[in-house]
């Protein structure tokens, strides 16, 4: 299938520019939402557009053989904010895919924290997303990916953590008993192509990691980053009535001044959750060329 167009949505994000990168190089041709103008080369056509956008919608997955829907809102201030992108804007994508008279497959990339949608608005959104690409019509091959907290190059959310292992500190939030899984980008990336390059198309909801047995804790983590860096690393809990006060003032500056805030009180919810490890088997069985080829250990100096 390679040659064939494959749509791609937030491919100017972290996981889209990894992944436009990669299927380039398989030979994919591309056709790309953005919000801004782009040139246009061999391999990438730019639909300037965005989710709300019928007709721009329309034009990205017209006689295209795969969907793949990356794009997500991951900071808002109200449950709104994230339900306007990562639902009704999922919800207009898949009505433009129905259109088209033979259907292509269709992977979206969730997260791990639909797995507990209580948590967060974020949670939330990703769950109901997920919702509509399962009750879809079964005439449209579809297929879901929750990977856990997913890392590397061009990453914004893991990489302040990782600098200060380099100086010494490992700042944490929540309990020294919870675990958790991690994902490179690239190993991420890996999957979607070798979902797109099955004959037959894989359909189901999978959770990815890095396949590490258990997960990581805090003290694996900066084990780790002592082995990487040569030097003592240090966990240090952050008071959790501390962390919500500031989530809580933070949400409410960002009501008041009108910006989209990162840390709020579901984030915090979400970092102080015991259990964010993945059980990748049915994926590798579903996809048995894919197996997660980066461990932190190999990638931490690389990540700063």
């Amino acid at each position: 299938m390679s040659g064939s167009w494959v749509a791609l949505t937030g491919a100017t994000g972290f996981i889209g520019r990894a992944l436009l990168q990669s299927l380039i190089e398989q030979g994919w041709k591309i056709r790309a939402l953005t919000r801004y103008p782009r040139a246009d080369n061999e391999s990438t056509q730019w639909i300037e557009g965005d989710l709300d956008n019928p007709d721009a919608l329309g034009r990205l997955v017209k006689d295209v053989s795969a969907v793949i829907h990356c794009a997500g809102q991951v900071r808002g201030n109200s449950l709104e904010d994230f339900v306007h992108t990562n639902v009704e804007g999922t919800r207009n994508l898949l009505h433009a895919v129905a259109q088209q008279t033979s259907p292509p497959r269709f992977l979206l990339i969730s997260s791990l924290a639909a797995r507990h949608p209580e948590l967060s608005w974020y949670a939330t959104s990703k769950r109901m997303a997920e919702l509509l690409v399962l009750h879809q019509s079964p005439e449209m091959p579809r297929t879901i990916f929750r990977p856990t907290a997913v890392y590397g190059p061009g990453d914004r959310e893991m990489k302040p953590l990782f600098k200060a292992t380099r100086r010494g500190v490992l700042p944490m939030v929540g309990k020294p008993s919870m675990r958790f899984g991690l994902l490179h980008v690239s190993d991420l990336v890996a999957a979607a192509l070798c979902w797109i390059s099955t004959p037959i198309p894989v359909q189901g909801l999978y959770e990815l990691d890095d396949g590490m047995p258990g997960g990581y804790d805090s003290e694996s983590v900066a084990a780790i980053a002592q082995e990487v860096w040569g030097r003592p690393v240090r966990c240090i809990f952050l008071p959790e009535s501390l962390v919500a006060l500031v989530a809580t003032i933070n949400l409410w500056s960002a009501r008041l001044l009108h910006y989209s805030p990162m840390l709020t009180p579901g984030k915090v919810r979400e970092l102080q959750h015991p259990d964010w490890v993945c059980d990748i088997t049915p994926l590798t069985r579903a996809l048995p060329e894919w197996q997660p080829c980066v461990r932190l250990r190999d990638a931490l100096p690389r990540s700063i």
